[in-house]
């Protein structure tokens, strides 16, 4: 603990704090411009990566996992609503914006150890990961497929 607060400071903090930084973050992230996430990717067709099937399979809890997009008027990234080859391109351009929005969130959540005293500080730890780790493999997971779904719609 590198800032010395009392117990119910640091408890007043947390409670506001972490929500706050994971609304603002996302607000922010929703905000950028849409070329910080744009890469100039030709359609390519990888074969699954069973990390995600076989390791964490994600597709048994995808669908419980929150899209913040909705709140923030955002792109919506729950269902699939076009096949068409540019709204394709814009989806896998948001995931990119998710996982970055994630990561920030992971990073910022996690330098919250420095006025939480142990064990908190490693309860924060844990949160800071597993509040955002699902949704990162869920987005590069949902990217890796609608990256082949894209080269299938390009190549036909």
């Amino acid at each position: 603990m590198w800032i010395d607060l009392t117990n119910l400071w640091i408890i007043v903090i947390n409670i506001i704090a972490i929500p706050t930084t994971h609304l603002l973050i996302a607000w922010w992230s929703t905000a950028l411009p849409a070329r910080f996430f744009t890469r100039n990717d030709t359609p390519r067709t990888t074969p699954p990566n069973p990390i995600y099937d076989r390791l964490f399979r994600i597709r048994r809890w995808k669908h419980l996992l929150p899209d913040g997009a909705l709140w923030l008027n955002g792109f919506p990234k729950e269902k699939l609503q076009s096949i068409e080859s540019e709204y394709l391109r814009t989806f896998i351009r948001e995931t990119r914006r998710g996982e970055f929005s994630h990561w920030v969130q992971t990073l910022c959540i996690a330098s919250f150890i420095s006025w939480n005293p142990y064990p908190a500080n490693l309860i924060i730890l844990a949160y800071a990961g597993l509040s955002n780790f699902p949704c990162i493999l869920n987005l590069r997971y949902t990217r890796q497929r609608m990256h082949r779904l894209l080269h299938q719609i390009t190549t036909r």
